[in-house]
């Protein structure tokens, strides 16, 4: 189970039927002006550390370190003694299940969490944003690949003071959700190039 979950976090379009993502109303200019400053924010993101929670959609929980470097380049270590592995890199998004002596290879472009990575992030043409919702100190923004919904949902959520990823949803076609929310967030990097590339039979790192 815990497999297909981490799986589903990846790939949505793996385990969702056909679902339309549409806006309830029409982007104000004052959406447009957030939707904007967002993209800058996160095109000015190079790389970080953090802890995470992830909260899968039957409400199990999982804690790890997360290193992210943009572009296209993201690392998911669990905590013991959880021995699973996740990785992004080289265009590649790398799942390994050590007890099932498991890899999945996923192209990150095809996955939710290709958005977040993409070389340069502009949330129009092949990135289509279906919903903005302001709560008090967040704003949490929705977005699908465009003419692709079948591939899921990514909710971006940032702390706006100051303006700060926090968490991100992914959502599949039958309303699953996982939810992974960053904590004790610094920055990093660079970091070395092998943090972002598996390799059989070599030990996970814990630097950063």
């Amino acid at each position: 189970m815990q497999r297909r979950l981490v799986l589903s976090l990846l790939a949505g379009a793996a385990f969702a039927a056909p679902v339309r993502f549409v806006w309830a109303a029409a982007p104000t200019a004052t959406d447009n002006g957030l939707i904007n400053q967002i993209q800058t924010y996160l095109n000015g993101l190079t790389s970080l550390t953090a802890n995470f929670l992830q909260v899968a959609a039957d409400g199990s929980t999982r804690t790890g370190k997360a290193w992210l470097q943009r572009p296209g380049k993201m690392r998911f270590q669990y905590d013991p003694p959880d021995p699973e592995l996740l990785v992004a890199g080289f265009g590649l998004l790398v799942f390994h299940d050590p007890e099932l002596s498991q890899t999945t290879n996923i192209p990150l472009g095809e996955t939710p969490l290709g958005i977040l990575l993409a070389d340069h992030v502009v949330f129009s043409g092949a990135v289509t944003v279906t919903n903005i919702d302001r709560q008090p100190g967040e704003v949490h923004l929705t977005l699908i690949r465009t003419g692709k919904p079948q591939a899921g949902s990514l909710t971006l959520v940032f702390g706006t003071n100051p303006l700060e990823l926090r968490q991100w949803v992914v959502m599949d076609a039958q309303q699953r959700q996982t939810r992974v929310s960053l904590y004790d967030i610094a920055p990093g990097g660079p970091f070395p190039d092998s943090l972002f590339t598996y390799q059989a039979n070599t030990p996970t790192t814990g630097g950063g």
